[in-house]
């Protein structure tokens, strides 16, 4: 399939279109842009910075792909962002580039980004995140795979959200957010396993009841996290691997659990 561009696009010299790329009405490529095969940039969307994007990703009107980062720390210059293959990202999102020279924004693979949500610099994203309308990653904030990120949620910078977690709609988070939960609240707060999120996912039911063991033993028990990582470790239940991730992240966190 040949490249198609709209003939009131803007595509600034520099910038590489692999084949098949369609860029829309009145869109507009950033001189140091590269695109990958299949992707579309639609009408009156933006792709700028020093931005890299795979193979079939939606850019939908008006989004803002490759801006400028709001970080005061920025010097000046033209800074990264690497965003995956097959993402989409809707109306009126906007995802940041990096600060400086040798950091870098990036997105992995099969992400969606609904409206006017917003990424910003130097986060990470993995694979499967489905981040709701008007829900905001603040700068540094790292989002494992799977993660359902609801309406209107915002997460503090330098934040985790781990692996299949789930943040419900509206909620501040300003801690970490272990794997397979769900939290909610202002500020949010850990409620319980994301159990529909992991079935979907196909956890077995017997993994499943694994990381309820490990929920509770973090959250219901009266432990601290050194005392619930030690005793789990004690478990034969250690030996799953959801369990030792669960683990890991929690014992590698710095602005502590929610």
């Amino acid at each position: 399939m040949a490249t198609q561009i709209h003939p009131t696009a803007i595509i600034e010299d520099g910038a590489a279109l692999d084949e098949g790329v369609i860029i829309g009405a009145y869109a507009y490529v950033g001189p140091h842009v590269k695109i990958g095969k299949g992707t579309e940039v639609m009408h009156h969307a933006t792709v700028d910075g020093a931005t890299t994007m795979g193979e079939a990703n939606e850019v939908h009107p008006y989004a803002y792909v490759g801006g400028k980062t709001h970080d005061l720390k920025y010097r000046g210059g033209v800074h990264g962002l690497e965003i995956g293959s097959n993402n989409v990202f809707r109306e009126f999102t906007t995802v940041h580039c990096a600060t400086a020279e040798g950091m870098l924004t990036s997105l992995g693979d099969n992400n969606l980004i609904l409206s006017y949500s917003h990424v910003a610099h130097e986060c990470k994203v993995g694979n499967h995140l489905v981040m709701s309308s008007h829900s905001a990653l603040g700068g540094h904030v790292e989002v494992g795979d799977h993660v359902n990120v609801g309406w209107g949620v915002g997460v503090h910078q330098f934040c985790r959200i781990g692996d299949y977690a789930m943040a419900g709609a509206a909620s501040k988070v300003v801690q970490d957010v272990p794997p397979y939960v769900i939290a909610d609240g202002n500020p949010a707060m850990v409620r319980t396993i994301n159990k529909v999120g992991l079935e979907r996912a196909g956890f077995s039911a017997e993994d499943i009841s694994l990381v309820r063991r490990v929920f509770k033993t973090y959250y219901k028990e009266g432990l601290n996290r050194r005392q619930a990582a030690e005793k789990l470790k004690a478990d034969s239940i250690f030996e799953n691997t959801w369990v030792q991730s669960f683990i890991a992240f929690a014992e590698s966190s710095d602005r502590g659990l929610s």
